[in-house]
């Protein structure tokens, strides 16, 4: 018997939700697979020599991105307090991309080595971080006109079930002030 009332349906799971579990799952099984047809053919201190280079070059790697991040960051710093302008220096780009590409390395497994091994490689990342930059733009062009600041407003604004609620918030029943000479607050205004 049913009362006539509507059950409300749960929200769609997105693709991602879905899929991205399932594909480090199947990541997962395919490393330990393929460590094990390695050890047979090569032998289990191969394999294990080959995880051991592979974590100590991904520390190196990390090590020295890291190192030329904070370079960077100091350079830019001293010319920003001397009151130089910013030259268009581009040595410290791709660190973001060389530290996944060591993380990558430390992880145990051929496949993730693989792909840090392929991050390690200037045009690699020079092309990835192409890719990556006109994806960001293109997505914030695509959330809303304006600058940054615009699209975190955007963000702050809408409510978990997606209405969006635009105005301000004006109190009538404010409480007495303490310095009576001073009359109500202007609105704010953006």
């Amino acid at each position: 018997m049913t009362t006539g009332a509507t059950t409300p349906t749960a929200p769609r799971r997105s693709r991602a939700r879905t899929f991205v579990p399932l594909g480090i799952a199947a990541w997962l099984v395919l490393e330990i697979w393929l460590l094990t047809v390695v050890a047979g053919a090569a032998g289990g201190f191969t394999v294990f020599a080959l995880l051991v280079a592979g974590g100590l070059l991904g520390a190196v790697v990390i090590k020295r991105a890291g190192r030329r991040a904070f370079r960077s960051l100091s350079e830019t710093l001293q010319r920003q307090q001397s009151g130089t302008a910013p030259a268009e220096d581009r040595s410290g780009t791709g660190n973001g991309f060389l530290m996944l590409g060591g993380l990558l390395l430390m992880l145990p497994g051929l496949i993730s080595d693989a792909a840090g091994l392929l991050l390690l490689v200037p045009p690699v990342r020079t092309a990835l971080g192409r890719r990556a930059e006109r994806s960001l733009e293109r997505r914030m062009r695509q959330a809303t006109p304006g600058s940054l600041g615009d699209a975190f407003q955007q963000a702050r604004i809408h409510r978990p079930d997606g209405k969006v609620v635009q105005g301000e918030v004006v109190r009538e029943d404010a409480p007495a002030r303490s310095h009576p000479e001073q009359g109500p607050r202007p609105p704010l205004t953006s």
